[in-house]
């Protein structure tokens, strides 16, 4: 599959062009190593390294519809991998918006950031993200590109007032990614998608 056909593909599942542009505009091929760089326009989950993956298109893709992002705002993944998500995001949210990533692993960091040099609204941290990202805090929206049972109370308490986040929860092998809304002190599902399988939250 190449670019034009994944597009295709994902144009057909009902994204939005706001999802669709943003990957149309960032280079999968760039986010991979090179002994993968012929195959990252399939539809699939490939390995970056430290036991991790960049996740399928597709799953992406509906991440980021159930996010609902928009022009300006401030945003968080926590799992941030090869930064590939996180250049997508931040075609989405523009040059005015503010995107943050925290990834535990040292290696995956120093990778990420040089993929996304060229972003100027891509911040990227080696940190424990059970603990959110305080210091940026609080935030619209923030991502959670691993799969754990809970999301961690100090995560949830960082995001503002009817922002949403959106996680892949549940068992380890099964997870269901769920939108919850911030109301007040209240998180409310949004949205709840069953049938994904992601990396565990470390």
């Amino acid at each position: 599959m190449n670019k034009t056909e994944l597009l295709n593909s994902l144009k057909r599942k009902g994204f939005s062009n706001k999802v669709l542009d943003a990957f149309s505009e960032v280079k999968r091929e760039n986010f991979v190593s090179k002994d993968l760089k012929n195959r990252a326009y399939e539809d699939n989950a490939l390995q970056i390294g430290e036991g991790q993956t960049i996740s399928q298109p597709y799953t992406i893709a509906t991440m980021l519809s159930l996010l609902d992002l928009k022009k300006g705002q401030k945003v968080l993944e926590i799992g941030s991998g090869c930064g590939y998500v996180l250049a997508l995001m931040s075609e989405i949210v523009d040059k005015k918006g503010e995107v943050y990533g925290v990834e535990i692993k040292s290696e995956l960091v120093e990778k990420s950031k040089e993929n996304t040099k060229d972003y100027k609204n891509i911040q990227i941290y080696n940190k424990n993200g059970r603990q959110g990202f305080k210091e940026a805090a609080p935030f619209d929206r923030i991502l959670i590109s691993a799969a754990s049972e809970t999301i961690p109370k100090e995560v949830l308490s960082q995001l503002k007032d009817k922002g949403l986040v959106v996680a892949p929860v549940g068992p380890r092998d099964s997870q269901s990614l769920i939108a919850f809304q911030r109301e007040k002190d209240e998180f409310k599902i949004k949205e709840k998608l069953p049938g994904f399988v992601f990396v565990p939250f470390v």
